[in-house]
């Protein structure tokens, strides 16, 4: 875990506290703590500890960042944990020449500025004494406890990692076995990454940009989404000198050239700020935070020319989590708010512990000022995220505010990577779908029907949506409802989406191979690839309804009938179905027709019906309507068309209407005796294996005999079905189409309308 560098990447004109980079000059802020002269604690180190009770004036520094953040801290382990380092790396010396305990110095020294707890603090000072010294895991866990002992042990594994080839599958997934269950081990190697990055000036040029590539791609991501942005902006800075000299060098000049300016909008803004906030009696704190060198790139390869107030932003801090909303209303009214910009991050905090209210406001000359409020723990937490949280194994605090976070050795976000390492099938999958994840910096929130929320990367679908919810359960899931309407898997979210995830009750189901190219979350893409590895034998693509017969293929189907009038017994498939198709459009079979034009008693037509009617021109023709497809007992009249055809039509109809307008005379029309009926029905539903053995057994349960069916290729996840049954009773329609809709995947079922029929 060596840096084997001192001097700085890339010095520039004005340095920050600890950074060794320039740094934006503000309005008036808190004095920042003077730069550590790592020479003068290499002298302190070589003389040794001067007594066994006396602090050493080595890590003077590291204790008093520490006692900021915990006054009541015990600090013996730090000297005794400070006395056994020092002794083990005596005689180690760094390329620069410096003894080289004043690396673990500088790692402690960065957590304790961040608030980490004691024990914390002790591991890091030990973190390099059992791979580079004589010092034992035993005796770590003997002097300092099992815990600082697991800590060490973590962190030596990671040192076992060789991060030159981070690139490849397995390296980081060893390190994440490594880090364990425990995230401060992961704390400890990216301040140990952070001050290997401030001293890498003078390596190599190729070994500096291999460094910086790897703290790029892996652990700049990390610590984003472990929530500790002091180090990610830090590390984005150096790693930023090292790759792109040249943009870094053109956004310091535009830096400096800000500085030099007369006028300062965002420290006019800030006092226009503050005046509104005590005329409102909020106790609150307005800082200006100057934007971070990545940051003021970002900025103006968006926006192009730059203005004053576009070099940082404005932070207001308070003390409840209301007076952040009492903040927001009196900025909203008093001055001119940017609404577009505002975010709402504590209703629903990001992934890594983020929470803040975001609004801009803007001045009469145009100039627009982002504006962040949150709490003083909020701050806290923003700037060092889990390092803040505090000792694990300490008893649960009362303060609600500190108490919020479950289990901070394990935040969402590491705790659902360890489980995709797990459950990944093979290292290229696992790392494939990581980098992907990794590379995503905007999250989106949804929103569950029970009022819960979901964190997606930007771009994620409802199969993210599903597995983020459910997991491996997810394999059953036919659908989704985005705001209350039907939508496919595939479906794009938005950031406030409401989901409603449609699961199946099919304890067989299993995911679809097409589901891959909707899938973005590792979460989703490892369940998928994994059920599809551990089914080789159906992991082709399957029937999307499953069965073996050509409708269940997903093709157009109709099966032909016998050459008979549709009243002779359907023959019967080996389902115990009916599956005869209509003879004609017309519907009717040709002696029936005959007969019934004697008695004025016509059957049904157009495949919709096979109800008799009674209509007062014996002789003429009657037709069911396809429009409305009336069946007994609706309210029903006719009217004459060419030919002498009469067509019966449902009263509702809007075909009524425009007859009756038209002047055209309605015949009278009633139904016959018979209850039997033949209506056409479709059904609309996701694609899932054995629908249409489930859905025609419903329908046969309810008496229906299936003369026809048309089951339609699949259409982005949607099949839609169309169905003409007799059924012996009309009364008995209602029944069966709400025996339909509770087949699981089916989601509407309608009578036919319309010339489509």
């Amino acid at each position: 875990m060596s840096a084997e560098a001192t001097n700085p990447a890339t010095p520039g004109p004005v340095t920050g506290a600890l950074t060794g980079l320039p740094t934006t000059p503000s309005a008036p802020r808190k004095r920042a703590r003077p730069r550590i002269d790592l020479r003068r604690l290499g002298r302190a180190a070589l003389l040794g500890p001067t007594g066994r009770d006396r602090l050493p004036d080595a890590i003077s520094h590291v204790v008093d960042a520490h006692r900021a953040h915990h006054p009541d801290a015990d600090i013996e382990p730090l000297r005794r944990a400070y006395v056994l380092a020092e002794s083990s790396h005596r005689g180690q010396m760094r390329k620069s020449g410096e003894p080289y305990i004043t690396h673990p110095l500088a790692v402690t020294l960065i957590l304790a500025e961040l608030g980490a707890e004691t024990t914390t603090l002790t591991a890091s000072l030990l973190h390099d004494t059992v791979e580079d010294t004589d010092v034992t895991l035993d005796q770590v866990g003997t002097e300092f406890g099992e815990e600082v002992r697991y800590l060490v042990d973590g962190v030596t594994k990671l040192e076992k990692v060789d991060y030159g080839a981070a690139a490849e599958p397995e390296t980081f997934r060893k390190m994440l076995v490594a880090t364990g269950n425990d995230v401060r081990v992961m704390s400890i190697k990216l301040a140990d990454r952070l001050h290997n990055m401030r001293t890498l000036g003078v390596m190599r040029p190729e070994k500096q940009a291999r460094i910086a590539k790897v703290t790029r791609d892996v652990l700049i991501p990390l610590a984003e989404r472990l929530g500790v942005q002091a180090l990610k902006t830090e590390l984005e800075d150096l790693v930023f000198a090292i790759l792109h000299p040249e943009e870094y060098e053109h956004t310091r000049e535009l830096i400096v050239e800000n500085t030099a300016r007369a006028d300062d909008p965002l420290a006019e803004i800030a006092e226009e700020m503050r005046t509104v906030l005590r005329e409102a009696d909020i106790p609150a704190e307005v800082l200006i935070r100057p934007r971070h060198f990545v940051s003021v790139h970002r900025v103006a390869r968006k926006r192009g020319r730059l203005r004053g107030a576009d070099f940082g932003r404005l932070l207001v801090l308070v003390n409840e989590d209301a007076d952040c909303y009492g903040v927001l209303g009196e900025l909203h009214t008093c001055m001119t708010p940017v609404v577009a910009e505002f975010k709402d991050f504590i209703a629903v905090p990001k992934f890594n512990l983020y929470q803040s209210l975001h609004t801009a406001v803007a001045r009469a000359d145009g100039q627009v000022a982002e504006v962040l409020i949150r709490t003083h723990q909020m701050h806290k937490v923003a700037e060092a995220g889990v390092v803040a949280l505090g000792n694990p194994y300490a008893p649960a605090s009362d303060d609600p505010a500190e108490g919020e976070r479950a289990d901070p050795t394990r935040p969402g976000w590491l705790s659902r990577l360890l489980d995709w390492q797990e459950a990944a099938p093979d290292p290229d999958t696992f790392w494939s779908t990581l980098r992907e994840d990794l590379a995503q910096d905007r999250e989106i929130t949804v929103f569950r029907p029970d009022g819960g929320t979901l964190g997606l990367p930007e771009g994620a679908t409802c199969v993210d949506a599903a597995y983020a919810q459910y997991g491996e359960d997810a394999h059953a899931c036919i659908g989704a409802r985005v705001n209350g309407r039907l939508a496919t898997l595939s479906t794009v979210l938005r950031d406030g989406d409401t989901v409603q995830l449609l699961m199946g009750q099919d304890p067989a189901s299993e995911p679809s191979r097409e589901w891959l190219d909707h899938a973005h979350t590792p979460a989703a893409r490892i369940a998928i690839q994994r059920w599809i590895a551990t089914h080789p034998t159906t992991a082709e693509p399957e029937p999307p309804l499953g069965g073996t017969d050509a409708a269940a293929a997903g093709t157009v189907v109709r099966v032909p009938a016998p050459e008979r009038s549709y009243r002779q017994p359907a023959e019967r498939t080996g389902a115990g179905r009916s599956l005869a198709d209509v003879p004609d459009a017309a519907g009717a079979g040709a002696p029936d027709a005959l007969a019934a034009a004697r008695t004025g008693v016509r059957p049904s037509g157009a495949g919709a019906g096979a109800a008799a009617v009674v209509v007062d021109r014996p002789g003429a023709a009657v037709r069911l309507a396809r429009c409305c497809t009336p069946v007994p007992p609706d309210e029903v009249t006719a009217f004459a068309v060419r030919g002498g055809v009469v067509t019966v039509h449902r009263v509702e109809c809007p075909t009524v209407a425009r007859m009756t307008d038209g002047g055209r005379a309605a015949v009278a029309v009633r139904w016959g005796g018979s209850t039997e009926c033949r209506v056409t029905l479709f059904a609309e539903s996701f694609v899932r294996p054995h629908l249409l053995a489930d859905l025609t057994e419903a329908m046969a349960l309810e008496g229906a005999e299936i003369v026809s069916a048309t089951v339609e290729p699949p259409s982005q996840q949607r099949v839609r079905h169309t169905y003409t049954v007799t059924l012996p009773d009309a009364a008995g329609l209602p029944a069966l189409m709400r025996a339909m809709r509770n087949v699981p995947g089916v989601y509407d079922v309608s009578r036919a309308q319309g010339e489509s029929a």
